[in-house]
This record gives structure tokens, C-alpha cells and sequence, in this order.
């Protein structure tokens, strides 16, 4: 198990350096100045010089490149100097020269050039958001389809069998931005004076009394937009799932003891078909936190997807790429676990 656990933990190292590689050098190939996004159109020579040498962008690609990794390295060279210190927080471990030494830090993800602040403060501002996102819409998804796939199932062939598999149908065929807008335009325009819902709001709103405060209607519509594509797988993985399981013979035992329909379904049949629908939960977590980026920005919800978008929108690079990384990472540290719950779980799996 060791050996396999440094195995996957070696490749999911490969992948986010293949992933750090096509990012860096996408940015850098796109035909914009940020120094000239910053200052505007009307800047004059000086002040872009001195924006381009501020972020290192006055230097070859392949040097930024270099420096960049280093930033990201989690074991770095930098300069013995307490401006050094203060921007990477590093803890010394041995020095090479009298002005450089190699260091221990977090990676670096540099600087906003709008804002000037620290990329991973602004993430770290954003992210609960989105983590609140992503999870409530995964509570509601499998609620509601567990419960669907179940009446589905065990009303094989009848018009309730048809009406969720038509509407699961179609939750998996509409894109998530496209469905954000119809949903916001029904309930947050047409229908806004009776379901008191908005069009757009962030999870936290200014009360001019109580100052900062959790607004928890502003994320019923973003929620059930950004569920309605893994409810829909959920609600056929679990009707496929069901029907094999109660064809099972030990259901047909549990038919002839007497037990009641409910507890043949919800004890015995329901425990046995949740496999398949837990391995779905985990792969499409992470799938939310990537998917959330237009349904944030349709809704105006102040999460890492809208964070994302207007930073692309204004050529803020290192925010961008932050948050990219950021969800690579995510999808690698879920995929590894997984990966390592099947082989605990399950000991057929085999270690390769």
C-alpha cells in the first residue's frame, strides 16, 4: 500500500507540473501587455517599464518561466534579505552564497497586478464561497436524486419512471450557464415577487446595523443551477443500480419472510446500490468546484469562479493561473484518494 500510495503521489506530481507548464506558457503566448491593462491606454513609457520590471515581465519567457517555478517549489532559492522573508515567508535551510540561500516556503502564487495583493490571500477570501457552493449543491443532488432514482426504480416502466428519466435527460444535456439564466430570469425576474429571490447576489451582504451578514437566499439559485447536472446522473446511476439489486435473489428471500416494501427497499436494496452513486459523489465534487465558474458569474455569487472570470476579463494572469492550479490540485488530491479508498475498501482492486 505504501509503494502505491508514493506511486500515485508521483503522478499526481507529474500531472500538476504538465499542468504548471501548458498554464505559464498559454498566458504568455496571449498577444496582451498586462503593464498596459494596468495603466491604461494613455500611460506613458515610464510608468509601463516600471510596472513590466516590478512583475518581471521585462524578462525572456523561458527566465520567467524559471522564476516562476521557483515561486510555486515548495523548496526554493531566494535572497538573504528580510524583503525576501516577508513576501515568501520562507524558513531557511542552508545557504549557497553570501546574498542567496535555499529555503523551505508555501508556494508562492505572486501578486494581483490590479489589486497588488497576494494571489493566495484573494483566493483565500473567495474559496470558502465557493466551498459553501459546491457542497450545498452536492447535498441537494443527492437528496433529491437518490430519492428520484428510487421512485424511478421501483415504479419501473410507469409514467413516474418516464418523467424522471426525461427529466434526467435533460438536466445532464443543459449546460450549467445556459441553465443559470433561464432559472435566474423565472425565479429571480418573472417570479422574484413571490419567491423573494434575486437575479444576483454573493453568499454575504452589508446590513448598514449589523454590518456584514450571511444573505442565505442568494444561494438557493446558484445551488440548485450548479446541482442539476450531477442530480441527473445521480438519478439514473440509482434507478440502474436499484433495478439490478432488486433482482438479486436475497430480495426475492426478503419478499417471501414478509418483510414490508419499505424496509426491502430502504435496509436491504438502497444500501447495496450506493456504491456506484459514491464513487459518482466523489469524482463530481471536484467537478463543482471547476463547473461553478459561469454559474458564479450568471448570479454575480462573489466565489472563485466570478473571481476567475473578471480577473481573465481585466488580464490578471497570476490570478487566473492561481486559480487554476488551485482546482488542478483539487481534482489531484481527490482523485488520489479515491483511488486509495478503493484499494482499502475494496481488496480486489489491484495495486498497479
Amino acid at each position: 500500500m505504501i509503494s502505491y500510495l508514493i506511486r500515485k503521489l508521483f503522478y499526481g506530481i507529474a500531472v500538476m507540473l504538465g499542468i504548471v507548464v501548458v498554464v505559464f506558457f498559454l498566458f504568455n503566448i496571449l498577444p496582451v501587455d498586462p503593464a498596459r491593462m494596468t495603466q491604461g491606454q494613455r500611460a506613458d513609457v515610464q510608468s509601463l517599464q516600471a510596472i513590466r520590471k516590478e512583475f518581471g515581465l521585462d524578462k525572456p519567457v523561458p527566465m520567467q518561466f524559471a522564476y516562476y517555478m521557483n515561486d510555486l517549489s515548495p523548496i526554493g532559492i531566494h535572497l538573504n534579505n528580510t524583503e525576501e522573508q516577508q513576501r515568501y515567508h520562507y524558513v531557511k535551510l542552508f545557504s549557497i552564497s553570501d546574498d542567496k540561500l535555499v529555503a523551505l516556503k508555501w508556494p508562492y502564487l505572486r501578486r494581483s497586478y490590479q489589486t497588488h495583493k497576494e494571489v493566495a490571500v484573494l483566493l483565500l477570501e473567495v474559496i470558502p464561497n465557493t466551498l459553501v457552493l459546491a457542497t450545498t449543491a452536492m447535498i441537494f443532488a443527492i437528496i433529491i436524486g437518490v430519492f428520484l432514482g428510487v421512485i424511478s426504480a421501483v415504479n419501473q416502466n410507469t409514467w413516474v419512471d418516464k418523467l424522471a428519466i426525461g427529466l434526467s435527460t435533460l438536466g445532464v444535456s443543459a449546460p450549467s450557464f445556459f441553465a443559470g439564466i433561464i432559472i435566474a430570469w423565472i425565479f429571480g425576474f418573472e417570479l422574484s415577487k413571490y419567491t423573494g429571490l434575486n437575479m444576483s447576489g454573493s453568499l454575504y451582504s452589508y446590513d448598514p446595523f449589523k454590518g456584514e451578514v450571511i444573505t442565505w437566499k442568494n444561494l438557493i439559485l446558484p445551488m440548485v443551477t450548479l446541482g442539476l447536472r450531477p442530480l441527473a446522473i445521480i438519478v439514473q446511476l440509482t434507478r440502474n443500480a436499484m433495478l439490478d439489486v432488486l433482482g438479486q435473489d436475497y430480495i426475492r428471500t426478503a419478499k417471501a419472510k414478509g418483510l414490508s416494501n419499505n424496509a426491502i427497499i430502504y435496509r436491504h436494496a438502497l444500501k447495496n446500490a450506493l456504491n456506484p452513486v459514491i464513487t459518482a459523489i466523489a469524482n463530481w465534487f471536484a467537478s463543482l468546484l471547476a463547473g461553478s465558474f459561469f454559474v458564479e458569474y450568471v448570479f454575480g455569487y462573489n466565489g472563485l469562479g466570478k473571481t476567475t472570470v473578471d480577473a481573465l476579463e481585466m488580464s490578471d494572469f497570476p490570478v487566473v493561473m492561481g486559480s487554476i492550479l488551485f482546482i488542478a490540485f483539487i481534482f489531484v488530491v481527490i482523485s488520489i484518494v479515491v483511488d486509495v479508498v478503493y484499494v482499502w475498501v475494496d481488496p480486489r482492486v489491484k495495486l498497479v
